[in-house]
């Protein structure tokens, strides 16, 4: 077996044995917009529910990369200026429009534009939910947790969206239909076949 010290490896190497071994990953479609309105949306896989009482998010957001590099992301930026923001959640049918807004853009291109999405107006906060997402979570700042390179963004949820066709009723998701999207290293993952454990077996027919 072998065995590695993450501290002692480079940053890059290290990243990607932890995001190839922590896998699949739920993806935040996060929306947000600046101080003068401009819209903003971008894929982040570091998250996760943080609380359930209140409901909280949360997702971590790494520095700026390629020409962009050692900058702070739009965002965060623009999380920390209007201090709401909004998660999407990406089902597999979305996965291109998702790929197309995580492009390295410049600040003031609109990622709905560039991926052909509906903006459509929350209750609650100034960002936009994405229209096709099948849920979307409305969130309020909480705090933000400075962690090395990356900022843990902490959010409480003020406003929950779903789809009707996605809705089972009894509070329950249609997790079959929903087919949310994971992220795996640098592919992807369709949940796709459910199931429940303890697995049945069947021996000499008698169920164990």
């Amino acid at each position: 077996m072998m065995n590695i010290d993450l501290r002692t490896i480079d940053t890059k190497n290290a990243y990607k044995l932890m995001t190839g071994s922590i896998v699949p990953r739920p993806i935040a479609w996060v929306s947000t917009v600046d101080e003068q309105g401009n819209r903003n949306l971008a894929p982040f896989s570091f998250f996760t529910v943080a609380s359930r009482n209140p409901p909280t998010l949360c997702i971590s957001v790494g520095p700026g990369v390629g020409e962009r590099e050692g900058t702070t992301k739009d965002t965060l930026a623009n999380i920390l200026n209007t201090k709401q923001f909004v998660v999407n959640i990406v089902s597999s049918d979305l996965g291109d429009e998702m790929h197309t807004s995580s492009t390295n853009f410049p600040q003031e291109v609109d990622e709905f534009a560039a991926a052909g999405l509906t903006p459509v107006d929350s209750v609650h906060v100034q960002a936009p939910r994405v229209g096709e997402a099948p849920i979307s979570f409305e969130l309020e700042l909480d705090q933000i947790i400075e962690l090395g390179s990356d900022h843990l963004v902490l959010g409480k949820v003020v406003q929950y969206h779903i789809q009707d066709e996605y809705y089972l009723g009894n509070y329950k998701v249609d997790l079959e239909k929903l087919k949310p999207l994971g992220r795996l290293a640098g592919n992807y993952s369709e949940a796709n076949k459910l199931f429940t454990l303890p697995r049945v077996k069947v021996e000499e027919g008698v169920n164990r």
